[in-house]
């Protein structure tokens, strides 16, 4: 497994090693983060070779219940995440109520990143609902 994805691969054959990403942060934790933002903002539906690839239409979902909605929401990313980012292992998403902003729903993503030589490396994200429906996905 390489640290990027394929059309990562091909995007940056022609750029220099030091541009590609932040000194930082590994490649293959930046691919993740990128891919991650792109799952958890397509909407079911919309990707024509995978009907579950993506998030439902959050700006319907019910907010009577907070923590039971976000219970839900834990359990919707989990599902999809396993299932679309085969890089990351043991992945456990975390409700963490926002004191100060209730328009928005907190979550703590963790989980291990596997490498080729079958390392793991823990990565850790914090995920962010917004009332529009968009998710923010934060290293």
């Amino acid at each position: 497994m390489k640290d990027e994805t394929l059309l990562e691969r091909i995007r940056n054959l022609d750029k220099d090693p030091g541009e590609l990403t932040d000194k930082e942060t590994p490649k293959s934790v930046q691919s993740i983060l990128q891919h991650l933002r792109k799952i958890l903002n397509t909407r079911q539906g919309s990707v024509l070779i995978a009907d579950d690839y993506g998030m439902p239409d959050l700006t319907n979902f019910p907010g009577e219940n907070l923590s039971a909605a976000a219970e839900e929401l834990e359990e919707i990313m989990k599902t999809i995440i396993q299932k679309y980012e085969p890089r990351l292992i043991n992945v456990k998403i975390g409700f963490e109520p926002e004191v100060n902003d209730s328009s928005t729903l907190k979550f703590k993503l963790s989980a291990e990143s596997t490498s080729e030589q079958n390392a793991r490396t823990p990565i850790i994200f914090e995920t962010v609902v917004t009332s529009e429906g968009m998710v923010r996905v934060d290293k």
